[in-house]
């Protein structure tokens, strides 16, 4: 990949990551990954994402908003803003590439010789990540999933910089804040971002394949809070309460092992005693057929729930959370 701006110059500058693509309707194309780069003398250095997958929203928004409005005088250090990181998948509003059906999420640390995706995330953990303090990676449910609105830290081996991406995440200001146990973070950019020892905070600011007011005001507010928390801006971090919860063990996520019409029994923000419904599933081909029941593996706080009216095996059904003083 090749940049159109500069990384070490002081100003403001919107361009590019180019790609060269080649295929049927332009022999010699190039994958376009907008790009914003504003530095103003020594700082730290922010590296803030969205559109990791096509389908979420939030991010990208407030992204674009913060490009559009943040100046050089309004810092100290760089800000690297990429609204839309896997550029392929945010065009078709999908959460994987059109172009190679890769997740850019599972395509970490990526090959600089390999597909378009994987290039992409190549470059990232090449290039873009070792420049950065402080990473943020925005995420909402995308078209199957929903969420109450919490920005997320994960339990990591290395307690001090755990303790760093925790604080950084409460800096962040949702109304939730969640330290995660990643069932799956294999190839992940979270992992990339935390092995080579970044701040790393992410987000799951709603969901359902649309951005809310609420969820985008949210994002605005913590692209701040985050950017004085680490010294870039002045001030300090705009408060707001938050609910400190915890993803301790597996038994927080229930998934479905048949598919069918998806009914949920309860809603988001519920909260929820080990054994008790969730939801059920009903058959689709006939009736007289009684719905299977999911329940909750543990007592928790109910923060995320499928989305689509249908539902297969293997669908992630309810994401629990425990509240934590």
């Amino acid at each position: 990949m090749t940049p159109t701006v500069p990384f070490d110059v002081d100003g403001k500058f919107h361009g590019f990551l180019k790609l060269p693509h080649s295929r049927d309707d332009s022999a010699w194309g190039h994958v376009m990954v907008p790009i914003c780069v504003i530095r103003n003398g020594a700082g730290p250095t922010a590296l803030l994402t969205g559109g990791n997958h096509g389908d979420e929203y939030e991010g990208p928004i407030a992204l674009n908003d913060l490009a559009l409005n943040l100046e050089p005088s309004d810092i100290k250090g760089r800000v690297i803003i990429l609204p839309q990181m896997n550029t392929p998948a945010f065009r078709a509003g999908k959460r994987v590439s059109p172009i190679d059906q890769i997740n850019m999420n599972r395509a970490f640390p990526g090959d600089a010789k390999g597909s378009v995706t994987q290039k992409i995330a190549a470059y990232f953990t090449q290039t873009l990540i070792p420049m950065a303090d402080l990473v943020l990676d925005f995420h909402s449910g995308g078209s199957t999933l929903d969420f109450l609105p919490f920005a997320a830290c994960h339990i990591l081996d290395d307690k001090e910089q755990e303790a760093r991406c925790s604080e950084a995440a409460l800096a962040f200001g949702a109304p939730y804040t969640v330290k995660m146990l990643e069932i799956d973070d294999s190839g992940m950019y979270d992992g990339a971002a935390e092995r080579a020892g970044k701040t790393f905070v992410t987000t799951e600011l709603g969901g359902t394949g649309a951005a809310r007011a609420q969820t985008v005001e949210i994002a605005k507010r913590g692209l701040r809070n985050l950017l004085q928390h680490v010294g870039i801006m002045e001030g300090e971090p705009e408060t707001h309460p938050t609910q400190k919860l915890d993803m301790p063990d597996e038994r927080c996520f229930t998934f479905a092992e048949t598919g069918g019409i998806f009914e949920p029994l309860v809603d988001l923000g519920a909260r929820l005693r080990e054994g008790q419904a969730i939801a059920q599933i009903w058959p689709v081909d006939g009736t007289g057929q009684p719905p299977s029941k999911l329940i909750a593996g543990r007592d928790g706080l109910f923060v995320a729930r499928h989305w689509p009216g249908l539902i297969q095996s293997g669908d992630c059904v309810a994401v629990l959370a425990v509240a934590v003083d």
